[in-house]
C-alpha cells in the first residue's frame, strides 16, 4: 500500500486542497490501483518526467521509487538510453546524472546471498511477476536445493505438494520481506532467518512484497509418490491488501 505525506508536509499550509489531491487521490488512490503494478506505474512516470525536461528532486524520488520497486540498475540503464531516442540526448543525460546518484550503492543483481540464477522460465506460467532460480545442488547425486528469487509483486499460484508418504517442502528465507499463506489462514510476512515447514497435502502461496525482493532457499523433503498441484493465481486485490500496515 503506497502512503505519501509529501504534499501536506510541503503544501499543507499554503494549498491545503493541492495536497490533499496529491497525497490521497494522485498516489493513494491512482498508484494503488489494480491496473498496473508498482514497478510499471514507476516506469512510465520516470519516462514521462525525462520526456518532459522534469529533474528536480520529484523525479530523484520517482527514480527511488523504481528501485524500490524492483526496476534494476541494469533495467534502468536501458529505459533511459531507449527513452533517449525519443527524448533528446541533453534529457537522457540528465536523467543518468540522477540515475547514477540513485543506484550508486546498488550491485546490480539481488538473489541474496545465494545469487540470482536465470529467470525461471519453466515454471513462468505458475508465477505472478518475474522470478529467478538458481539451483544450489544436482538432484541426480542428492536432494535438490534451489534458490528462488521473486521480484517486488511477484509471487507464486496456489499449489499443493501431494504425497503418498512424507514430503512437503521448507522453505529458508534468506533476503528481503515476503509473504506465506496456507489456504484459509492468514498470512505470514516473512524476513531474513524465517522458516517455513510445509506439509504434503496444504494448499498454499509464498512471493516477495509489492516493494521488496525476496528470495528463499526451496528445499523439497524426501518421500513418496510426491507431485506439486498448480492451482488458481492469487489475486490481485487479495494479495495488494497484504501490505496495508507493514510500513
Amino acid at each position: 500500500m503506497i502512503k505519501q505525506t509529501a504534499g501536506r508536509d510541503q503544501l499543507g499550509e499554503f494549498a491545503p486542497k493541492f495536497a490533499q489531491l496529491n497525497d490521497d487521490v494522485l498516489f493513494g488512490e491512482v498508484w494503488n490501483r489494480e491496473g498496473l503494478s508498482p514497478q510499471m506505474r514507476s516506469i512510465l512516470t520516470v519516462t514521462v518526467l525525462v520526456s518532459k525536461g522534469l529533474f528536480d528532486a520529484s523525479f530523484q524520488h520517482h527514480l527511488m521509487n523504481a528501485k524500490q520497486n524492483g526496476v534494476t540498475k541494469a533495467e534502468m540503464a536501458e529505459i533511459l538510453t531507449h527513452v533517449a531516442f525519443y527524448t533528446g540526448w541533453p534529457n537522457a543525460w540528465a536523467a543518468f546524472r540522477a540515475a547514477v546518484e540513485v543506484y550508486k550503492n546498488d550491485p546490480g543483481v539481488d538473489g541474496g546471498m545465494f545469487g540470482l540464477g536465470q529467470p525461471n522460465q519453466a515454471y513462468a506460467q505458475y508465477f505472478i511477476g518475474n522470478s529467478y532460480l538458481n539451483p544450489l545442488t544436482d538432484p541426480k547425486e542428492t536432494v535438490f536445493l534451489a534458490n528462488v528469487t521473486f521480484k517486488p509483486g511477484c509471487r507464486n499460484n496456489w499449489h499443493i505438494h501431494h504425497a503418498d508418504k512424507g514430503g512437503g517442502q521448507i522453505l529458508l528465507c534468506t533476503d528481503g520481506r515476503g509473504w506465506y499463506q496456507e489456504w484459509g489462514k492468514e498470512a505470514r510476512a516473512l524476513r531474513p532467518g524465517d522458516v517455513v515447514y510445509i506439509p504434503a497435502g496444504v494448499k498454499h502461496w509464498h512471493g516477495a512484497a509489492r516493494d521488496s525482493w525476496f528470495s528463499h532457499v526451496a528445499f523439497e523433503a524426501p518421500g513418496e509418490g510426491c507431485s506439486n498441484q498448480w492451482l488458481e493465481p492469487v489475486e490481485d486485490g487479495e494479495y495488494g491488501r497484504l501490505d496495508q500496515g507493514q510500513d
